[in-house]
């Protein structure tokens, strides 16, 4: 089996390389690749790199994710993440390619309180909701055959990630105000990779199970007793603080604008999934911790 991946440099793009690797021969790209085209800005590049390759799986772990400076990007987002999903999807099925890509609860609106089902009306709020949509639609549209992923606050060890910018800031100032009113479950681009390479392997052989899923750790948390899941494994390894337990302060969104509006309620039902490809999502404080444990354990 040969397989394709994109975005190989990104959070979960880097754990994709591990967990893809067992499954066959993998190509891994980026925008920055010599031999084939990686960047999905470039279309006529990244059909000719599948033309080239012809791979029996194409994954696509590449997005434009700037929530905020989509809303002003619009024509660059709207390359990433829904014409460049279409054309791989294209040519995916001219050369009969399983194609593996992935979304955001961010194609909700956020209302009430029920974890969203895949049948869930859709209503994004930001232009980068909209450009991931889109790019679920045109998938849909192109008669391969695919699985999208809808995930939500992905973190990795690598890289930047919301526990290290609150240990970062606890460290440096005595007092924190967090988000307490958007709700969902942190969840590592280790589980999405996992799962990815155990969906692609039982998908291939069963084709009727294309289609979209909810993927993400198990339980749910708000921004807000998410920090202090953080602060409290900090303060147990006896990392220094400034800020003390009761200095961190609940806020609702209202009160920390940004350019793009988010979505208050990100928890996504993953019955569909677990059901299909038979498998149990730990709970997203078993992920944060273990990849606190990796950055920061001794």
């Amino acid at each position: 089996m040969k397989i394709v991946l994109f975005g190989k440099n990104g959070q979960v793009g880097w754990e994709l390389q591990r967990s893809l690797a067992p499954l066959g021969e993998l190509v891994a790209l980026d925008r920055h690749s010599l031999n084939y085209c990686g960047d999905l800005s470039n279309l006529a590049g990244i059909r000719e790199t599948v033309r080239a390759l012809r791979p029996d799986v194409i994954v696509n772990a590449a997005a434009y994710t700037a929530v905020d400076k989509a809303e002003t990007e619009t024509e660059l987002a709207h390359m990433i993440n829904a014409l460049a999903p279409s054309a791989l999807a294209e040519e995916a099925k001219n050369c009969g390619a399983f194609l593996l890509h992935y979304s955001t609860d961010y194609v909700f609106d956020g209302s009430g309180d029920q974890a969203w089902r895949e049948g869930d009306s859709v209503a994004p709020l930001s232009v980068y909701g909209q450009t991931k949509l889109a790019g679920e639609q045109a998938i849909q549209a192109s008669g391969c055959e695919y699985l999208i992923f809808r995930t939500s606050w992905v973190y990795a060890a690598r890289g930047n990630n919301f526990a290290k910018t609150m240990l970062r800031l606890a460290q440096e100032r005595e007092q924190l105000s967090v988000i307490n009113d958007q709700i969902g479950a942190p969840t590592g681009a280790e589980l999405l990779a996992d799962v990815s390479a155990h969906a692609i392997r039982t998908a291939i052989q069963n084709p009727e199970l294309t289609g979209i899923y909810h993927l993400a750790a198990a339980g749910e948390t708000s921004w807000y007793d998410y920090a202090h899941f953080v602060l409290d494994y900090a303060r147990q390894s006896g990392m220094a603080l400034k800020t003390s337990k009761q200095a961190v302060t609940a806020i609702p969104t209202s009160h920390y604008p940004t350019p793009a509006q988010r979505p208050l309620n990100s928890r996504l039902n993953t019955e569909k999934l677990k059901s299909a490809f038979d498998l149990r999502l730990p709970n997203w404080q078993t992920g944060v911790e273990r990849m606190l444990n990796e950055i920061y354990g001794k």
